[in-house]
């Protein structure tokens, strides 16, 4: 396994340093320049558009970020761009804008969000495009057909395993992935202790990162079964909690 001590050397800024959507929204060029600023990890979100451009944007849905009907994966990338998110100035950005922004200054942690149906090629488009990064990035998800693509489409970009959960059937579903090769998870904060947290970061020395932290418990939880946050709400410079 590739050294992956730069995935945890940093705590990880959730969809970017924003203000919990009040002036500076999740997903946004001013939220990821916030966090390179500060010296966090960025993790983001990532959709296909209609004409298959890698755009971030958490959910599948219009609504709560620009108030309009209709789905990601029915607007091209220029249609989204036109967006206002939240009636700010920024925009619904191309993966590629976000990663011009963030330009090698601070790791990216970038999420795929598969739609069935509407993700065909999102794995080996967003890997095309990060073999020619000049950075530190990784892939991750929940969806676990996307993963399956992972090693075969994004080769040499280290994939993780977004998940949750502490039921057997879960653990078991989470298992199964070690056999596609991915070189760490992202685990619910809320869901730890658990066999397959246990399992990767004691007996296959995989990196575990935590999911979404906003409180000192879900701090210490980490810390204690874990290798890093992803924050919101808070200053982990000062541990200041918002």
């Amino acid at each position: 396994m590739s050294d992956l001590s730069w995935l945890t050397a940093l705590p990880i800024a959730h969809r970017g340093y924003h203000d919990l959507n009040d002036k500076r929204w999740e997903n946004t060029l001013s939220a990821f320049a916030a966090a390179a600023e500060r010296g966090f990890a960025i993790e983001c979100d990532v959709h296909l558009s209609a004409d298959r451009v890698p755009v971030v944007i958490h959910d599948d849905n219009l609504q709560r970020l620009v108030g309009r009907d209709g789905f990601v994966w029915q607007r091209t990338a220029a249609e989204l761009g036109a967006m206002r998110i939240g009636g700010t100035a920024d925009h619904i950005p191309t993966l590629q804008e976000a990663l011009d922004r963030v330009a090698g200054r601070v790791p990216m942690v970038i999420e795929l969000k598969g739609v069935p149906g509407h993700d065909e090629g999102l794995v080996e488009i967003v890997g095309r495009m990060l073999k020619s990064y000049r950075g530190k990035a990784a892939i991750m998800s929940f969806d676990h057909w996307l993963i399956r693509d992972f090693s075969r489409c994004a080769p040499g970009i280290p994939g993780g395993l977004t998940a949750y959960g502490k039921d057997n059937q879960l653990i078991e579903a989470h298992f199964s992935m070690l056999a596609h090769g991915i070189a760490f998870t992202s685990y619910a904060a809320g869901d730890l202790p658990n066999p397959f947290v246990s399992f990767v970061r004691e007996k296959l020395k995989m990196p575990v990162i935590t999911w979404t932290i906003r409180d000192q418990p879900a701090i210490d939880l980490t810390y204690k079964y874990g290798d890093q946050i992803t924050f919101e709400g808070f200053d982990p410079a000062t541990m200041r909690i918002a």
